[in-house]
């Protein structure tokens, strides 16, 4: 087996081609894991079916070993959080089988093909990290495929991160829903029921593009059903911070939100210790002087002394303590 040195610590059994790789097995110890981009000179195209799935027959072909130090258990089984090369262009049947513990994965949107069932059992995997390769609109839309296959697939609350061809960064979420299947003896048949707000979320692409300005008017229905708050928080807030290919309309109807809910939003950021973000809220929101008390004091709490002594000037500014003068006759 020979031994290369890289980012992360695998084991890999692979396929050379005559101008490309393909990983046909890899296993890593690491919690946080970046799969190669190239190996002897030539660029990881493929990742074969079951190639990463835990305790999967072992493939036949060339061994491996890229290292970097550290140790554990090789069997992905604590896999975290994992980094596809920007070459990847094809990803195998079951390619991330039972990868239970997988929560993020980051990737370019260069891969054409999605094999059957690739993502099937990863039940913790919500984030995803996307870098648009192809120049030409600066739209959300018509930037590859991954996001409708992931949205498809995948009907939990999806936290995407798009980063386009000119290093522009935006977020969107799309909220979780539930589909149902319940014997019907009487009648011999299954029925199915789809719960939760998020469905139309999940399918509002058109051939495999992602619409904004149909993902936006989605809005007034999705808060007419029931629906989570924090969801719908920071649903309204990733696009009035983000706002690729957002309308002005669309735009006052998240603002309204966040008005509504300011206080929350105003802990939310404090806990993130965003204080960019509080700042941009400050700037499009009035919290009345209740909402400034117990954020500074959530602020004074998480010694977050950037974001309380941004609070405390903007309290000063929007609510003057003025002199009180008595006098005894």
């Amino acid at each position: 087996m020979e031994t290369l040195s890289g980012a992360s610590n695998w084991k890999l059994i692979i396929r050379r081609e005559a101008g490309d790789v393909e990983i046909l097995r890899a296993e890593t110890c690491d919690r946080r894991a970046v799969l190669p981009e190239s190996l002897f000179g030539l660029p990881v195209t493929a990742l074969g079916g079951h190639a990463l799935a835990p305790r999967s027959t072992a493939a036949e072909g060339e061994a491996v070993q890229i290292s970097c130090g550290g140790g554990g258990e090789w069997d992905n089984q604590q896999l975290q959080d994992l980094t596809f090369p920007a070459s990847l262009r094809r990803v195998g049947d079951y390619a991330l089988l039972n990868c239970g513990s997988l929560k993020t994965l980051r990737l370019h949107d260069s891969i054409t093909r999605w094999g059957g069932g690739a993502l099937m059992n990863c039940r913790q995997l919500n984030t995803f990290h996307i870098t648009q390769t192809v120049s030409g609109k600066r739209e959300a839309s018509g930037k590859g495929e991954a996001l409708a296959y992931f949205a498809g697939e995948l009907s939990r609350e999806l936290d995407v991160t798009i980063t386009g061809p000119d290093g522009e960064v935006f977020r969107l979420l799309f909220p979780e829903f539930t589909e149902i299947y319940e014997e019907n003896c009487a009648a011999h048949h299954f029925d199915y029921q789809i719960s939760g707000a998020g469905y139309p979320y999940h399918h509002c692409f058109r051939q495999k593009q992602l619409r904004m300005k149909e993902y936006d008017a989605l809005w007034s229905g999705f808060l007419g059903m029931e629906h989570d708050e924090f969801t719908a928080l920071r649903l309204a807030w990733w696009r009035l911070r983000y706002p690729v290919e957002l309308a002005e309309n669309a735009a006052a109807r998240y603002l309204a939100y966040i008005r509504e809910h300011v206080l929350e939003t105003l802990r939310w950021l404090l806990t993130e210790n965003d204080t960019g973000g509080l700042r941009f809220l400050l700037a499009n929101t009035e919290p009345n002087r209740e909402a400034f008390t117990q954020a500074c004091g959530l602020a004074r709490e998480r010694q977050a002394t950037a974001a309380l002594a941004l609070l405390l000037e903007e309290q000063h500014r929007r609510f003057p303590v003025g002199f009180s003068k008595s006098f005894d006759l």
